[in-house]
């Protein structure tokens, strides 16, 4: 007779349609029951239209039933609350002293990066006011879902995207709210959406230290802060204030990147650090945090952004930045 780790495998090649990862991956199977030859399965409804739930309760029922010694299979379905559902090893969120150094293109990088090693991986684009993850992504489907919560959009790469630009009605819509509009829409993104089973969450946070990045902070249980600047003269002050906000929050900070480095210029073979003298290192030891890098102004890297293309950004760049990453969160491990 078949046992549970069986039924829960067989259960692996039942897919929610649009988000296109199994029942098992987005964690909606909620119990099961072996007896006499008959399989019970209990699904959660969350986020699933009337007609994805029906399309995978014939899929589940014909999955089990192929199973050795099993006569019947039923499935039934149960309420819960996304937030409940959701289980992330590690979320990591992605903030800046000021606006403008490439936080977005640094969130998208490093969830390129984990994904191509392995792990599952979602990005939420919490900046509300200026959101750009779908731009670089390619991606304009609607989420969707019911009342019991909403599901991501898949990237090509198979990363799970939520962002507001998804839900407006035209992406260039324009998101006048004041602050406690945008604080309860970032608290609903944290309740509301169901990313099933992460390995990473990386979580594109408003530029500076006021209060929709507070809010989140507050809202999430984050993992750890990943702070990005740029080589300027002020610098070490911009980014000793988002660590020190970090801190005061009681979030570690797992490390500093350095955006728009330098230009290279392969005609000449020649570094140029067009905005000043790289200070990646030396900020990180001033702020007392791990440097996870450099990130050049990449011609390439931009054409692919402005095409919806990032995925396919294939500079060595994106593989340390992933190591780094890894190696700060969990030390010769997962």
């Amino acid at each position: 007779m078949a046992n549970e780790e069986q039924v829960r495998e067989s259960l692996e090649t039942v897919l929610v349609p649009t988000i296109k990862r199994s029942i098992v991956g987005m964690n909606l199977v909620r119990a099961v029951t072996i007896s006499d030859q008959k399989v019970n399965i209990t699904l959660s409804s969350t986020g699933l239209v009337p007609s994805a739930q029906d399309w995978i309760k014939t899929e589940a029922k014909e999955a089990i039933e192929n199973l050795p010694d099993v006569k019947h299979a039923d499935v039934e379905y149960t309420d819960a609350k996304a937030k409940d559902l959701n289980r992330i090893d590690h979320m990591i969120a992605v903030m800046s002293g000021k606006g403008g150094v490439g936080k977005s293109l640094v969130s998208s990088l490093l969830a390129t990066a984990l994904k191509r090693r392995g792990y599952e991986v979602g990005i939420l684009d919490a900046d509300i006011t200026g959101p750009s993850i779908p731009k670089m992504f390619g991606l304009s489907a609607r989420p969707s879902g019911n009342e019991g919560g909403l599901l991501p959009v898949l990237s090509r790469s198979g990363i799970e995207v939520m962002s507001i630009n998804l839900l407006l009605p035209n992406e260039d819509d324009a998101v006048i709210w004041r602050g406690p509009l945008i604080g309860n829409t970032i608290k609903q993104f944290g309740e509301d959406v169901l990313w099933g089973k992460l390995d990473y969450l990386i979580v594109d946070l408003p530029p500076g230290t006021a209060d929709a990045p507070l809010t989140l902070m507050q809202s999430f249980p984050i993992s750890g802060v990943i702070v990005v600047f740029t080589p300027q003269d002020l610098v070490e002050m911009i980014v000793r204030k988002a660590v020190n906000m970090a801190r005061k929050m009681e979030k570690r900070v797992l490390g500093v990147v350095e955006n728009m480095s330098y230009l290279y210029v392969p005609e000449l073979d020649k570094r140029i650090e067009i905005f000043g003298r790289s200070r990646g290192e030396e900020t990180a030891r001033a702020v007392n945090a791990p440097f996870l890098g450099h990130l050049p102004i990449d011609p390439m890297l931009a054409k692919l952004c402005d095409e919806g293309e990032i995925e396919r950004y294939d500079d060595e760049i994106v593989t340390r930045l992933g190591e780094a990453l890894v190696q700060v969160v969990s030390p010769g491990g997962r």
